[in-house]
């Protein structure tokens, strides 16, 4: 009776494991891990930040670096902490606690330095071609920016600090999360809200569909919702065991059948969009000169519907094979 409970123990600890533990391939980017990281939605590039390096951005397909950028990386106050790659892959955004810049990528030039001093960055997004910029501020505000004209909308609608934000490829719909416990999809050319969705708690993670499908929001707790963005509805809502999951990234699949999603665990997962399972989950490989050892997952994004590439604060990026279903 013993031996056949602890078999039974052996069944389900093993279909709790993550299915395909080790990844295709594993590339070093930054040396003694990175502090921020972020993958294009097509995972052509990745850029990086590390006290080493300062900002890299590598080609993915090649495994090559393209440029090495410096945005006052002299000291631990300067490091870059977010980072974003616009759709179209024209641009990189990068930003401290307190400045920010916009970098070109097929000429490797900067587009423009710029420092807000009223509160510190908490999030950033970049439309195609550097048109137009996104920044959430500790203050509760949200900052939509059009850097050649010097056009700056501000959204009030939160009442405490940003966590997360995001911006359609076109610029024209944005998407904020924050300590108030709500996340808003807004249109930046008025500061209207088009939807706001109400959480139990402090609003963590939000995301876009690059085609406009879905908008994705999930809070501290136990809440992390897929709605239509045509229609504002509800479409799912994930489904996990744990008393709760908290998201550090989040995209969705180019023919919008599945969500990923990374942790500050290692973890990252793939879900279904229609029902909210997940499908598999793997982890990335941890910082080895931590105590105890872990990464965070910057950013996934999906090479294609069967393989996707990760970068974490472990320095490395990891190529994943999607299981077929």
């Amino acid at each position: 009776m013993i031996k056949a409970k602890l078999l039974f123990l052996l069944i389900l600890l093993s279909a709790c494991q993550p299915v395909g533990q080790a990844p295709e391939q594993r590339w070093q980017h930054a040396v003694e891990g990175s502090y921020a990281a972020n993958v294009s939605n097509d995972a052509k590039f990745s850029v990086v930040s590390s006290i080493h390096h300062g900002i890299s951005l590598w080609d993915l397909e090649k495994n090559a670096l393209k440029y090495s950028w410096s945005q006052q990386q002299n000291s631990a106050d300067n490091l870059v902490l977010v980072a974003d790659i616009s759709d179209n892959n024209s641009h990189a955004f990068t930003a401290n606690r307190h400045d920010f810049s916009l970098w070109n990528i097929e000429n490797g030039q900067s587009e423009g330095f710029w420092s807000i001093t009223e509160s510190t960055i908490r999030d950033i997004a970049v439309s195609n071609n550097g048109d137009y910029l996104l920044i959430g501020q500790s203050n509760g505000k949200v900052v939509h920016i059009t850097p050649y004209t010097g056009r700056r909308l501000e959204f009030l609608g939160h009442q405490e600090k940003i966590n997360a934000v995001d911006m359609l490829p076109n610029g024209r719909i944005a998407i904020s999360g924050s300590n108030d416990f709500v996340a808003y999809v807004w249109d930046t050319n008025s500061g209207q809200v088009i939807y706001r969705f109400n959480h139990p708690s402090r609003v963590t993670m939000v995301a876009l569909d690059p085609k406009g499908r879905y908008a994705f929001t999930a809070d501290s707790k136990k809440s992390a919702n897929i709605w239509d963005l045509k229609t504002g509805q509800l479409i799912t809502k994930l489904k996990y065991f744990n008393r709760q999951e908290v998201f550090s990234t989040v995209q969705f699949s180019p023919d919008g059948t599945k969500l990923l999603t990374g942790a500050p665990s290692r973890k990252v997962s793939l879900w279904a969009i229609s029902t909210g399972e997940r499908i598999t989950s793997w982890r990335v490989m941890p910082r080895t000169d931590m105590r105890p050892a872990g990464a965070v997952v910057y950013s996934a994004a999906f090479r294609d519907n069967n393989q996707i590439i990760t970068e974490s604060s472990s320095g490395y990026a990891e190529l994943w094979q999607v299981n077929k279903q």
